[in-house]
């Protein structure tokens, strides 16, 4: 084996014949697989030479194997006879035209090619954690090139969602290994701090003011040697909005040692009392703007309360040493300075509270490894080259917001311009206009407000427009298209996820080679590397080939080892390291994640799951609110005595002959083939569609409204 690479699994490589395929394969790949390989009888499957470029043209040519060509019809039946005679076959990708970070280079063609020869198949899943790699890492620490043997597909097994998956799971299993995923969040983003020092600064929206990333550094160093001497507790509770002042509090709590817990002060009281007990919490860091406004949150008393705005202007000598410190220490020595472990990896790094949207808050524990990760992952599947500017505005309690715009920016060096709210679009338009920001992350609740309020040359310097939280309507999509000549791109995940699972992105530009999409309307995106997907049944349990709707499970190093104090409800969603996300959905034939639902969101009636988001979907058509910039309905289930549950619709507009309405609106949906079955029984007026801070639909308060409506 060759020191530059790593093996997974080399117990696994088959004794008998079969096709041997990579998710992706370059000319240094393939020396070292050969080498892996030693002592096979081993032959080559490929595709017409001009596929390859010249370093693969040349491997192949001086490996002094047999090669057989694809679209040859007689050697693809030498091939298949070779594999009968026990010989491995390696198949070798042409060359594609792909984004940074997608997980399968092998064109769907081949694939559907392949799995017609109705031969076994063993998958082998590749990683370069040297051609993308976060910018504070030694590309000379870590392997160039780490394979992941999958077990074979037998002949009878071999489908296409079949290789997919395993494709998927091998390079997953070979990306978890990055050495970085061990190491300590503080080191890191100590290490970002200063690579990036002078170059990246955070701009506070509310003041203009600039604050390069060097005093960033030294007044959280300064602000943790405070925070240590306050509380002997692990976790500390933070109580501030995006900007300046909230990136400050959670580096200088993991600079203390502690483990930062962003409050969502939208809560209601009972909620925030109860994430303070299950947390521990016995000091927090806040500012007396905030308190004054957040006249309902539970605020303890005077002495346990840490005033940033109070405190650091009287730590200057503090923070004047750190930043001579910073100029003259590498981070290593920083990092010892202030006392931060070498090694993270699975110890608690953040704790983040549930939305709360369908059940009670759950306490989600984020790993070292966990962060880190998903930075990784993040930012190898976007690709930002360095220098990018991101607008924070998202709640910091907010899983997106916390991971994406605080510890992804510092680690990589990216500008950050923040505003505490995404509620205000015509401000938010003036920032992206005035610091050129090229990536902005919302939800569509958010977006909706700059279809009205915003110009178009504001969003002019805009690369990349992500969306999450909650489904992005493809008419809405579309209009924003039009209107701003910029496609909103939606991603997945879940706090459990750390957050982000998948993403769309802009397509490669067109090319002689084959491409590899990286974008589909209507579905969530492909996954980032080193995620994982499996389906099951969603009653049953059972397995399902990943291209059939039901319950998505997924598997990678960003997935949060449990709820905090939660043993049952963690042994709920976690079975064997797979995570049981709760949404129903599938894998189309190009990898990419098809959402129909959230299990919470869907109603199971005379023995039918009823998807409320698409009953929702052909409501909006019908009554033309397809087209607005606002929720104005929303469909809930409630128990029934008759069917086991009954759909009630939750309307803004609804007049006061809500029943006529109904009975007009059930005959224009079944005018319009939706099943009498999907159609809500029962129609109730309501002032306003509960929604949560995080901009997703608020389902508890939704189905109290539907309830009290029936009593």
């Amino acid at each position: 084996m060759a020191s530059n690479s790593t093996v997974i699994h080399a117990d696994r490589l088959t004794s008998g014949g079969a096709l041997l395929i990579p998710s992706r394969l370059d000319a240094a790949d393939f020396a070292r697989l050969l080498r892996i390989c030693h002592g096979r009888q081993l032959a080559l499957l490929t595709e017409a030479v001009a596929a390859y470029p010249p370093a693969m043209q040349q491997a192949l040519s001086a490996s002094g194997l047999e090669v057989w060509e694809r679209g040859s019809e007689s050697d693809c039946e030498s091939a298949a006879t070779a594999v009968h005679s026990g010989v491995l076959v390696i198949c070798v990708p042409p060359a594609v035209a792909s984004l940074p970070g997608t997980t399968v280079l092998v064109p769907r063609s081949v694939l559907e090619d392949l799995c017609e020869w109705n031969l076994p198949v063993q998958p082998l899943g590749v990683d370069h954690p040297r051609e993308h790699r976060l910018t504070i890492e030694n590309p000379g620490s870590q392997p160039e090139s780490v394979f992941c043997i999958a077990p074979v597909i037998p002949a009878h097994h071999v489908t296409l969602p079949a290789i997919q998956e395993t494709l998927v799971w091998a390079a997953a299993e070979a990306y978890s290994t990055r050495p970085v995923f061990a190491e300590h969040l503080g080191r890191l983003l100590v290490a970002g701090l200063k690579k990036h020092a002078a170059t990246a600064a955070v701009c506070d929206g509310m003041d203009g003011s600039e604050t390069k990333y060097s005093h960033v550094f030294a007044a959280a160093a300064a602000l943790a040697g405070h925070i240590r001497k306050q509380t002997k507790e692990e976790r500390i509770g933070i109580v501030l909005p995006p900007g300046r002042a909230g990136l400050i509090a959670n580096l200088a709590a993991v600079f203390a040692g502690k483990i930062p817990v962003n409050l969502n002060y939208t809560a209601g009281k009972e909620a925030i009392q109860s994430a303070i007990k299950q947390g521990g919490i016995d000091r927090f860091i806040t500012a007396d703007v905030i308190v004054r406004k957040m006249q309902t949150f539970p605020w303890p008393a005077l002495k346990d309360t840490i005033f940033i705005e109070r405190v650091l202007p009287r730590m200057k000598a503090a923070c004047a040493r750190w930043l001579v410190l910073q100029k003259l220490l590498p981070a290593a020595v920083l990092s010892t300075l202030l006392r931060l472990p070498t090694k993270g990896g699975d110890e608690e790094a953040a704790l983040l509270f549930t939305s709360g949207s369908s059940g009670d808050p759950k306490g989600v524990v984020l790993t070292h490894r966990n962060l880190i990760s998903n930075v990784s992952q993040f930012s190898t599947r976007l690709g930002l080259k360095g220098g990018e500017k991101i607008l924070g505005c998202l709640p910091l309690f907010h899983s997106f917001g916390c991971t994406v715009t605080l510890w992804f920016p510092v680690i990589e060096g990216c500008g950050l311009v923040t505003y505490p709210t995404p509620l205000e679009p015509p401000k938010l338009a003036e920032l992206i206009e005035k610091h050129s920001i090229d990536v902005l992350l919302a939800t569509p609740t958010f977006l909706r407000g700059y279809m009205r309020r915003v110009k178009v040359e504001q969003l002019a310097s805009l690369k990349l427009i992500v969306t999450g939280a909650e489904k992005l309507p493809l008419n809405f999509e579309e209009e924003f298209r039009n209107k701003f000549g910029k496609p909103v791109l939606e991603g997945y995940g879940l706090t459990e996820t750390s957050p982000v699972a998948t993403v769309n992105l802009p397509d490669p530009a067109a090319s002689h080679m084959p491409v590899i999409p990286a974008r589909r309307l209507g579905s969530v995106g492909q996954f980032v590397p080193g995620m994982a997907v499996r389906i099951s049944d969603p009653i049953t349990g059972g397995s399902l080939p990943i291209d059939q709707s039901g319950m998505i499970w997924l598997r990678g190093p960003n997935i949060f080892p449990g709820y905090l104090k939660a043993p049952k409800k963690t042994a709920e969603v976690i079975q064997d390291g797979w995570f049981r996300t709760g949404d129903i959905g599938r894998v189309d034939a190009d990898g990419f994640l098809h959402i129909e639902g959230r299990l919470s969101r869907f109603s199971k009636i005379a023995g039918e799951m009823v998807p409320h988001e698409t009953v929702e979907e052909h409501i909006n058509r019908a009554l033309g609110f397809d087209s607005d910039t606002e929720r104005r309905i929303a469909v809930v289930g409630v128990p029934d005595p008759d069917k086991g549950e009954a759909l009630v619709l939750l309307s803004t507009t609804a007049s006061e002959a809500v029943k006529q309405e109904l009975i007009q609106l059930r005959y224009t949906l079944l005018e319009h083939g939706v099943p009498a079955l999907w159609i809500p029984r029962r129609l109730v007026r309501v002032e306003n569609i509960p929604i949560l801070a995080s901009g997703k639909l608020d389902i508890k308060g939704c189905e109290r409204l539907a309830t009290e409506a029936g009593e």
